[in-house]
């Protein structure tokens, strides 16, 4: 079996023509966008839950996911999918308790609701710190698997990095947020129908089928093992992959600025609670598909002599889709891992933009940029930035420095989950205010760091941080009590109460 197996006329001709009709459909919405800062950061509140719902998923889900999922059920076992199950506690928690305040207040950024509970202050600040994560995250999910895939063909990373990048910069400045929204949900469909498509060709490519694969996994202690409660070893150990998983859901899915933004797309909360409910089912479904896709191709390999030298495991599933499906069907699977990376960069790049143009530029150049369109300033900032991230792709790509990014990429989301945590104390409780929470999102960030330094688990990372946040936060609010801040109808006892603005 060849390391290197080539990608092909006819694969490259179906990646060309999935990209040029994702650069010519993302783009057909640019009258629309053009309209407003509202129609570019909102699609003016029109779009129907089940696009919306799709486009979280896309989001969530990126080639990152896709690729990496089945890499750890392939090389370790399945204790990572009751991290993924968080989702089901996460989500009912998001429609109860997060996602009214966000409809309530008509929010372009989700940061402006932690203006009114606190302060501006910790309301620029988190903003900061989503944009600055968010700059690294969009060379990441291009950079990795662009990077896998070149690992095991002909194909030019850099060039291909280049035309992914591209296109997805030109829809995204173009179409605004509702082409964003329309091109996750055809990528999103093409993933998920990837995904299925490769887990039924591998089934099928074994021996013995199903039984076999269920045979080999639980004796080779493949699915789960006594090790997955042993604190010895805490990257594998299951309470705190759900404990931190369960953290990390709760920024990514309701705290930051690329999800939140879509809860405002809709038309009603009727529709805005419908697109998450179907997030909701999609992930119930296709979570444990990426998880079999690992251990069905660990099956798969292990019947043929196993992976050939010089194929890393991160590039199993790219490997499989180029050396056993059909030209053509493969390139289109291909264009789905490219898919899942473009997803997430426009999104990535209009709530960057969003929040430049909400949080700060409204805030403190209102006066000086009063006569620029913020349409206009929004579409060169995804302009810069996503030249920006393309530029840093080339480079690592060029030079292959896939553990910088690595460590980039960890320190980044570290940031991440203490804005949780921010969030957390402004909807829960009465007592936080900006001071006491804005020391503890600062010391939260601290403790991360430090932790992450230890090297022990990113999950306790998150853990740690979120936990530090919220304490700090809470009790130094106690000796920096703010009694004529109004905070009626921003807490979950009083989130149906109508909020009168400071």
């Amino acid at each position: 079996m060849e390391s290197n197996p080539g990608f092909g006329f006819t694969n490259m001709v179906v990646l060309v023509v999935y990209l040029l009709f994702m650069l010519v459909f993302g783009s057909s919405f640019i009258r629309k966008s053009g309209k407003s800062s509202d129609a570019f950061f909102k699609a003016e509140g029109s779009l129907p839950g089940w696009a919306v719902g799709m486009s979280i998923f896309a989001t969530a889900v990126s080639s990152i996911t896709f690729m990496s999922t089945p890499e750890q059920t392939f090389i370790s076992d399945w204790s990572y999918i009751v991290g993924s199950a968080c989702i089901i506690v996460v989500i009912p928690i998001l429609i109860a308790y997060f996602v009214p305040f966000f409809r309530k207040l008509q929010v372009t950024s989700a940061y402006e609701y932690l203006e009114e509970r606190f302060d501006p202050v910790v309301r620029t600040l988190s903003s900061v710190l989503f944009v600055l994560y968010h700059l690294g995250r969009i060379s990441v999910v291009v950079y990795l698997p662009v990077l896998a895939v070149a690992s095991v063909t002909d194909i030019n990373p850099v060039l291909i990095a280049v035309a992914v990048s591209l296109v997805c910069i030109i829809y995204t400045l173009l179409g605004g947020m509702e082409g964003v929204i329309w091109s996750d949900t055809i990528q999103g469909f093409i993933l998920l129908a990837g995904s299925i498509l490769i887990l039924l060709m591998a089934i099928f490519k074994i021996d013995g089928g199903l039984s076999e694969i269920s045979n080999t996994i639980v004796s080779e202690g493949k699915f789960f093992s006594a090790s997955n409660l042993d604190m010895s070893d805490l990257s594998d150990y299951v309470p705190l992959i759900f404990i931190g998983q369960l953290v990390s859901f709760l920024y990514q899915y309701g705290c930051s600025q690329d999800m939140v933004q879509r809860f405002v797309t809709s038309k009603s909360m009727k529709e805005t609670k419908k697109s998450l409910w179907l997030t909701y089912g999609l992930c119930i479904v296709f979570f444990p598909i990426f998880y079999a896709i690992g251990s069905v191709l660990y099956v798969y390999y292990g019947q043929n002599g196993g992976l050939p030298a010089g194929v890393n495991t991160s590039a199993v599933v790219p490997f499989f889709i180029l050396t056993e499906l059909p030209a053509g069907i493969a390139g289109l699977i291909i264009a789905a891992i490219f898919a899942a990376s473009q997803s997430t960069v426009s999104s990535s790049l209009n709530s960057i933009s969003a929040c430049l143009v909400v949080d700060i530029k409204r805030r403190f150049f209102e006066d000086k940029l009063k006569n620029v369109s913020e349409v206009s300033i929004a579409r060169w900032i995804i302009i810069v930035t996503g030249l920006f991230g393309l530029l840093v792709t080339v480079y690592f790509t060029a030079g292959n420095s896939s553990q910088t990014w690595d460590i980039i990429l960890a320190i980044g989301g570290l940031f991440g989950v203490p804005i949780a945590a921010v969030f957390t104390l402004g909807i829960f409780t009465k007592r936080a205010n900006g001071k006491g929470t804005l020391i503890g999102l600062i010391a939260g960030i601290v403790l991360a760091i430090i932790t992450d330094a230890m090297n022990i688990s990113p999950l306790l990372t998150a853990t740690v941080a979120f936990i530090v946040t919220f304490l700090i936060g809470y009790f130094l609010s106690l000796a920096f009590p703010d009694s004529d801040k109004n905070i009626r109808g921003l807490t979950y006892k009083t989130r149906d109460i109508t909020y009168a603005k400071n």
